[in-house]
């Protein structure tokens, strides 16, 4: 427990100071979790799901943590814009783990509630209680634990009955200050029966000091209700990103869920996705782009409790120099889940020198389904990449439209054309070298 103690004895130490931060909602689960998080520790490579993933390094760092709320100066419109052509959003802003209230609600239909956790646990309390932390309290990852132990703000996204947000949600998360940073971040998301929405998370890097990221996310999907949720990690190589994200489906629910990794440090993506209701579907997809040592994993669990319900997996890693990515599937149909569809594939484009491990996995205990998966690792195609030379195009823009093609159809999940399109010429830029920034954003990239 040695990484562990600093923060078992912190927590003691400031438990007072950190519940006077917060309202009850926020501060009744904290000594459970935090008794679980001693019990358990920091993940490592002696447990299976953080075999291959090594963090000890990473938790074995000072980083300071903002427990007494010290306001660190920023005004995210001074170092950030997005202008993404065509694509019109409610913008909103997390520095670091707290909610940036600079923003209104103004042009949210009416009964929509986003912004602090902080501010709605105090507020709506009894409108939030039966979702926070009901979905993440029975994961064993000491993560969420920690991330439960001492979150202090965060943001919330409630959805009313029948209410459809026709402009997209985007949430900037800002990692940004002067020392070597934790910080845990909170995203509660509730779409009530027959809401829709869309949600765009870019997390960028502003400092160049060290940052672990720890964020738990719960979404909640109501019967017939509908969300698209994109992220968008454009970090640097001394930032660590550990992202705990739980979903549960109602009957009819639809979820499109799209990761894109375009600049990293080290990654590490948990998605559990429960289908608890008949017809509900789960649609997931992802893109890794990976280069010189960065580090990129995502653990993929699919539950089917009920029947009739349809899901697919679709995740592509392209890894140049000594890049190493994981990729951990997992598709479970419970006994009485029958008449599934369920569906995954992972395909990588690996470099000589780079490192892919691949686990996909199934799980059924019912006897009328449909499920498949597959992996596929391997280097470029020589006969294709003789094919485009013989045509007049030299080996480097060959190398860069088969890389290309290897990912447009994980792009090509994306339903919001504006931010597909923008996807799109993005990630050509990072096969070319020539992402200095995230196009259209004014926030420098820190290396």
């Amino acid at each position: 427990m040695q990484a562990e103690q600093p923060y078992i004895d912190l927590y003691r130490q400031l438990t007072g100071t950190i519940n006077e931060t917060c309202g009850t909602l926020m501060n009744e689960p904290r000594d459970a979790a935090m008794a679980a998080f001693e019990k358990s520790g920091f993940p490592d490579p002696e447990t299976e799901a953080y075999r291959h993933c090594d963090l000890r390094e990473e938790f074995s760092y000072d980083y300071g943590l903002n427990l007494k709320r010290i306001h660190i100066p920023s005004n995210p419109h001074d170092v950030f814009s997005c202008d993404v052509p065509n694509l019109s959003t409610k913008l909103f802003f997390i520095i670091n783990d707290q909610f940036y209230k600079g923003e209104r609600n103004a042009s949210l239909p009416e009964g929509v509630l986003c912004g602090s956790l902080n501010d709605y646990s105090r507020s709506h309390a009894d409108l939030l209680k039966p979702y926070f932390t009901k979905l993440s309290a029975a994961s064993s990852d000491g993560l969420v634990s920690l991330n439960t132990g001492f979150v202090q703000d965060g943001l919330v996204l409630y959805v009313p009955a029948n209410v459809q947000i026709e402009k997209p949600i985007q949430i900037i998360q800002i990692l940004q200050g002067p020392e070597d940073m934790m910080v845990q971040r909170r995203v509660l998301i509730i779409m009530e029966e027959g809401a829709q929405a869309r949600v765009l998370f870019c997390d960028h890097t502003l400092s160049p000091n060290r940052f672990f990221s720890n964020q738990v996310t719960e979404l909640f999907l109501g019967k017939g209700a509908n969300l698209e949720y994109y992220e968008l990690e454009m970090s640097h190589n001394r930032t660590t990103r550990v992202a705990n994200t739980f979903v549960s489906q109602s009957e009819g629910s639809g979820l499109l869920m799209n990761g894109v990794t375009l600049n990293n440090g080290k990654t590490r993506n948990n998605i559990n996705v429960t289908l608890n209701g008949e017809h509900a579907e789960a649609n997931l997809s992802g893109i890794v782009l990976g280069e010189q040592s960065q580090f990129a994993d995502n653990h993929i669990l699919v539950k089917h409790i009920a029947p009739y319900c349809n899901s697919n997996q679709l995740f592509k890693y392209v890894l140049d120099d000594s890049a190493k990515g994981i990729f951990a599937g997992s598709i479970v149909v419970s006994k009485g889940a029958q008449k599934t569809n369920a569906y995954q594939s992972n395909k990588n484009l690996c470099s000589k020198n780079a490192l892919m491990l691949a686990q996909p996995q199934l799980e059924i205990y019912a006897d009328d389904v449909k499920c498949s998966h597959g992996t596929a690792t391997g280097q470029m195609d020589e006969n294709a990449l003789f094919y485009i030379r013989s045509r007049g195009i030299s080996e480097t823009e060959a190398r860069l439209l088969l890389k290309y093609a290897f990912t447009s159809d994980v792009i090509d999940k994306i339903s919001l054309v504006p931010l597909r399109d923008r996807m799109r010429m993005l990630v050509e830029k990072r096969f070319r070298g020539e992402l200095a920034k995230c196009a259209g954003c004014t926030a420098d990239k820190c290396v």
